[in-house]
């Protein structure tokens, strides 16, 4: 199903990009610390619940990524702003879980960078899907778009990050086909969790759906700052390195 473009959100109550991309960094921030307090797959509830709580994030980038598509001015300066940053937050992400820098070193095809680039990938996914039939036929773009999922597969969320984006656009103005089949991505993601990482924290991926509430109440506007994308932008990397110091300075104490 190709994206509908042409949707747009009237509604002026409810919660701005602003406000959701603010939730998504608090969030954020409580779960990346959690796990440097309480590596490991800590089954303890009140660690779970931070978890759970962590989960909220990932949902509203991967609808902010959608909408910014749509209300961009430039879409091309937009994704390559959005390279950089996964360029930059990679050995961000890296230092802060003590992985190499160098992907695929450590032997594992997983985490081994952050959500950033697989957001990137997305974007990169609603941009073929854009190219019209006559410069590039449909069996062409699903093929790149096979080996965009196949490039995200390394990161953060790997490619479910992409396919929940692409589902995000495709079903614009539904959003209960929206959030239904997010969630059958991330169902995706949990048996893969479960089979090869952990099952109780492979079941607990399924806290996204605590991001559902929060979104519906996106109004579809931006808010009245210009500069919460930049706010973002620094700060995801920046608290990655400042909790990656204190990662070090436990290891070591």
């Amino acid at each position: 199903m190709q994206p509908d473009f042409s949707v747009e959100t009237s509604s002026c109550q409810g919660l701005t990009g602003n406000m959701l991309k603010g939730i998504a960094i608090f969030t954020m921030a409580i779960d990346h610390l959690t796990w440097t307090l309480f590596p490991g797959y800590d089954t303890r509830w009140w660690v779970m619940c931070l978890h759970a709580v962590g989960r909220i994030t990932a949902p509203i980038m991967w609808y902010m990524i959608a909408e910014g598509y749509f209300h961009t001015r430039n879409r091309k300066k937009y994704a390559l702003r959005l390279l950089g940053f996964a360029f930059v937050s990679h050995f961000a992400y890296n230092f802060y879980s003590g992985s190499p820098m160098l992907p695929f070193v450590s032997g594992s095809v997983f985490d081994q960078t952050s959500v950033m680039w697989a957001l990137f990938l997305g974007l990169l996914a609603l941009m073929l899907f854009d190219v019209p039939r006559q410069k590039l036929s449909n069996p062409l773009k699903n093929l790149l778009f096979i080996c965009i999922c196949i490039l995200a597969f390394p990161a953060d969320w790997s490619c479910v990050a992409v396919l929940a984006i692409c589902c995000i656009a495709a079903y614009r103005g539904n959003f209960k086909k929206q959030m239904a089949a997010m969630m059958l991505c991330v169902v995706c993601y949990v048996v893969v969790y479960c089979i090869f990482l952990d099952v109780a924290y492979g079941i607990l991926q399924l806290c996204v759906v605590l991001a559902v509430p929060l979104l519906s109440l996106y109004n579809g506007k931006r808010g009245k700052s210009r500069s919460m994308k930049w706010v973002f932008y620094v700060f995801y990397p920046l608290h990655l390195v400042l909790i990656g110091f204190l990662r070090l300075w436990l290891v070591r104490s």
